[in-house]
């Protein structure tokens, strides 16, 4: 009770990461593949297809981020994992399929608790902020399917490095104008929360596959299990 407290007095601005903490990347993708799998003849399991997806997605933007040789935009990432995992499962393919496939992520819907809970922060008095590794068309086009309009949308792109490099948090507390102490950054990643925390900002966890966070320095200051939580606490 003191932390939320605390937290309710210092924090300004939510800072959200938007694939897999707003929207729900796993279930969105999945309903894609299933009948584009089912169509290639591919009698495997939609779900692990994603899985591998985002896997091998998620290490190409670290590799990129490391090697620190200009930013690689997140949907080109996302073409070379799609056309790996295609690869991997053994499937004959065009290019156009895997533009198809990837251009799905800018239609993912948000998880049902999302909205309301996000509506409610509103009310409460905090600025609502994305930051995601999405490219700045991406995030543009995915505005209408999640439906709310946040009060900035942030792209990694101006920073030139995928989150967790520490330059895609300062970017966002200098595009906000707000002291990183007041941010309270929110993810479903772990890693994600490591980086913000690092930084300097205050993260919070939503928690929603009821997994431990993992030993580091660098701990959330609220892990909660859903976005209903999240505003039961800020509000």
């Amino acid at each position: 009770m003191e932390r939320t407290d605390v937290l309710k007095r210092e924090v300004k601005a939510l800072v959200f990461d938007q694939y897999g903490t707003i929207v729900d990347m796993q279930k969105g993708l999945t309903d894609v593949a299933g009948p584009f799998l089912k169509r290639k003849g591919w009698d495997g399991n939609p779900h692990q297809f994603v899985t591998w997806w985002r896997r091998t997605h998620f290490e190409n933007s670290m590799i990129d981020a490391l090697c620190d040789r200009g930013h690689t935009p997140y949907r080109q990432i996302g073409h070379r994992a799609v056309s790996y995992v295609m690869d991997r499962c053994g499937l004959t393919y065009s290019q156009d399929e895997v533009r198809g496939l990837v251009s799905e992520i800018e239609k993912l819907k948000p998880f049902p608790d999302v909205v309301t809970a996000l509506e409610r922060l509103r009310a409460a008095g905090y600025h609502l902020v994305i930051l995601s590794n999405g490219d700045p068309d991406m995030l543009e086009a995915a505005g209408p399917h999640i439906g709310f309009q946040f009060d900035q949308v942030i792209s990694v792109a101006e920073a030139g490095y995928f989150k967790p490099h520490w330059k895609t948090y300062a970017k966002a507390e200098e595009l906000t104008g707000l002291d990183r102490s007041s941010c309270l950054f929110v993810a479903n990643h772990a890693f994600d929360c490591i980086g913000a925390k690092s930084y300097g900002m205050r993260t919070a966890f939503i928690d929603r596959r009821k997994r431990p966070f993992g030993e580091t320095p660098h701990r959330a200051d609220l892990i909660v299990a859903n976005f209903v939580e999240l505003a039961e606490a800020l509000c």
